[in-house]
């Protein structure tokens, strides 16, 4: 079915006041499909009671969230607010035309016109002037078209206000609300050199603005944070996939700052945010930073518990970098999904894996898990287990690695103690690190084409 032109004659103004001119916007967006709108404008008002529409509101606006004040006049009052969302459609027009007339314009010219009976998802039943019925399918419908526009049909979404000034004149007013359907969100391009020691980061904002609603030449902030609301909607998601993107020059866009405690982002430039649109912007220049390639193992990764059989665990590949300015970063990084390339041998940038980072304030470690290796393997093998009497056992581990790669290697080791009771590591072939109660950390050095066990006995009292 082809898309139907709408022909409107509209004889009916719309009532109350133009809004004004002169609209000074800005604009901050939260992380979980939130945005706070802040919109100056300058009102005409008469002395004494006044209806005005202020129209160009997001369509997917809070009302019960709207703030109304007059900078220019404290003793302007709000009395009342309605918002009206009941907007023109076909659906909408012929509901309201029920029992009155229109014409019908069918694609072979035909024209109908006569009281509209009915209509549903496939008819449109017509009373004609002469008195038969007829039903046109809504797939043969090429135009409608009627009379006037029916009160109560809106353009666009409109906050109408009832509202006391004390003098006539124009003034400028200030009003502030939450919409719901504009988020954004982090992507972070990181290159990384060919001896995996150093990387190329470039942070990048994508905002995603269906709120129903442009803003032009808007004030822009992003909070990163996880801010607490009070509501049952789901989280708007967004998972884009894009090529690397050309490193950006020149001074960061955005300024950043600590609010409360989450960090707000202000972009030095008015930017248009226009509805249905995604919009990327450089979060900050390419910057080059230390970088750490780490071989993990870590057998509670791959499910396993505890047991007496052989575990064979993938070796995870994961990318250590520290937020700090002697690393070259020191920015506060929003969460966001960072995406890691390398040059093949002929310079060729190809894609090596991705993974989520979290909020990550500066002097943190990030550290990204970009696969399974390919060429070193892991085998954990529980050897002995005591039972020593009540509330105490003894258990033994082995873990082997083996390297099949030209060069040595170094894999950390993560082991995971039942961290609710007391326990000691007695026996251990290698040092550790204690994490915390729950885990702990070997440093075990592999060499090329070779392989090397750590042995350790724990002993919980």
């Amino acid at each position: 079915m082809r898309c139907k032109l709408i022909v409107l004659t509209l004889l009916v103004l719309l009532i109350g006041a133009a809004a004004g001119q002169g609209k000074d916007i800005a604009i901050t967006i939260y992380n979980n499909n939130l945005g706070l709108v802040k919109d100056v404008r300058s009102l005409e008002f008469k002395k004494g009671l006044n209806i005005l529409d202020f129209n160009d509101v997001a369509s997917q606006i809070d009302a019960t969230s709207v703030n109304f004040r007059c900078l220019d006049d404290k003793d302007v009052a709000m009395l009342e607010q309605n918002y009206l969302y009941d907007l023109v459609s076909t659906e909408a027009l012929l509901k309201r035309y029920l029992g009155q007339k229109i014409e019908i314009i069918a694609e072979d010219d035909r024209h109908y016109a006569g009281e509209l009976l009915s209509y549903d998802g496939r008819n449109v039943i017509l009373n004609e002037t002469g008195g038969s019925v007829v039903m046109v399918a809504l797939a043969k419908v090429a135009d409608y078209k009627f009379p006037t526009l029916p009160d109560g049909l809106i353009l666009k979404p409109t906050l109408r206000w009832q509202i006391d000034s004390p003098a006539a004149g124009a003034k400028k007013c200030e009003v502030s609300y939450l919409t719901n359907g504009i988020n954004w969100q982090a992507d972070y391009v990181a290159v990384v050199s060919e001896d995996d020691a150093n990387l190329d980061l470039a942070g990048w904002v994508t905002i995603n603005n269906t709120s129903g609603a442009t803003y032009e030449n808007a004030k822009l902030k992003l909070v990163a944070g996880d801010v607490h609301r009070v509501t049952g909607g789901a989280r708007a998601e967004m998972d884009l996939k894009a090529a690397p993107m050309s490193r950006s020059a020149g001074q960061p866009q955005f300024e950043e700052e600590s609010f409360f405690e989450y960090h707000l982002y202000a972009l030095n430039r008015p930017a248009t945010l226009s509805d249905k649109e995604i919009k990327q912007l450089s979060l900050f220049p390419t910057t080059r930073a230390k970088a750490k390639k780490i071989f993990l193992f870590d057998s509670q990764q791959s499910g396993y518990y505890r047991g007496g059989g052989d575990d064979k665990t993938k070796i995870q590949v994961n990318l250590e970098f520290e937020n700090s300015e002697k690393a070259g970063l020191g920015m506060p990084l929003p969460k966001g999904k960072l995406r890691v390339y390398k040059e093949d041998s002929q310079k060729a940038l190809q894609f090596i894996g991705e993974d989520l980072i979290d909020h990550t304030p500066k002097d943190e470690k990030v550290r990204v898990y970009l696969g399974d290796a390919f060429d070193i393997t892991g085998t954990r093998l529980q050897t002995n287990v005591e039972n020593l009497g009540k509330d105490r056992r003894r258990e033994t581990y082995e873990i082997k690695l083996k390297n099949h790669k030209k060069e040595d290697i170094v894999v950390t080791v993560v082991e995971h103690p039942w961290g609710w009771r007391e326990w000691e590591i007695r026996n251990n072939s290698h040092p550790f690190k204690k994490i915390d109660n729950y885990k702990v950390e070997f440093e075990v050095e592999v060499k090329s084409d070779s392989e090397a066990t750590v042995t350790y006995v724990i002993q919980y009292f």
